[in-house]
């Protein structure tokens, strides 16, 4: 696992397109963890009238799915870069894997009604009567490889949510875990996170698949 700490988007994005694009066979896949500095990010078929209300916060055009969403401290943002093939993964399959992945862990703290919404990607639980999503997918696939990924929303300002359509849908309400009353630092969040996705790969990959690199002790 590479930790990127509290950065930019940009550079990140920068970076894991660079990774993709430059991977050669049987080279081994890689996981990243980072915050992102505040920052609205609107994807390939993203439309900007869902940016509600206009701020100091960038907008970044990016090329992963989906429409637009928010990134900011307190949020944990996981990007798999992985060789599908190597894990007799489709797209969707991948995609499902992933919210899997997210409900599992939200179960493991506590969030136990945590789940799927049909038709909109992500990880959704129950608040005020309705489902609220605690969790965003966005993912993009270059020669069988995937870069973007999840971001899960642990203890952030979720101000900026309200100017913004999240992922293109009016009046959804966006919670972090605390607002839902589960007391979890991020940094074991996002050793959870990271160490059921791996499980989770682990389970898929085919038959002598290289080995995704495991998460630093501490």
């Amino acid at each position: 696992m590479k930790s990127w700490g509290l950065v930019d988007y940009s550079p990140v994005f920068l970076a894991m397109k660079a990774f993709t694009e430059a991977r050669q066979a049987g080279q081994p896949d890689e996981i990243w963890v980072c915050e992102h500095t505040p920052v609205f990010t609107l994807g390939l078929a993203g439309d900007p009238v869902h940016l509600l209300q206009r701020s100091n916060i960038p907008v970044v055009q990016t090329d992963r799915g989906g429409q637009i969403t928010y990134h900011g401290p307190g949020q944990i943002v996981v990007y798999p870069l992985l060789n599908l093939h190597d894990y007799g993964l489709k797209v969707r399959e991948y995609v499902s894997l992933l919210e899997q992945v997210i409900i599992d862990s939200l179960v493991a703290v506590g969030v136990p009604d945590a789940q799927r919404k049909p038709g909109a990607p992500g990880v959704y639980t129950w608040r005020h009567g309705q489902l609220a999503k605690v969790a965003a997918l966005g993912i993009k696939i270059r020669k069988g490889c995937t870069y973007h990924g999840l971001s899960l929303n642990v203890d952030m300002d979720l101000t900026p949510f309200t100017h913004i359509n999240p992922c293109g849908y009016a009046g959804l309400e966006t919670v972090d875990l605390r607002t839902i009353g589960v007391k979890i630092s991020l940094s074991e969040m996002q050793l959870l996170l990271v160490k059921n996705l791996q499980k989770a790969l682990d389970s898929a990959r085919s038959a002598g698949s290289p080995p995704v690199n495991p998460p630093a002790s501490g």
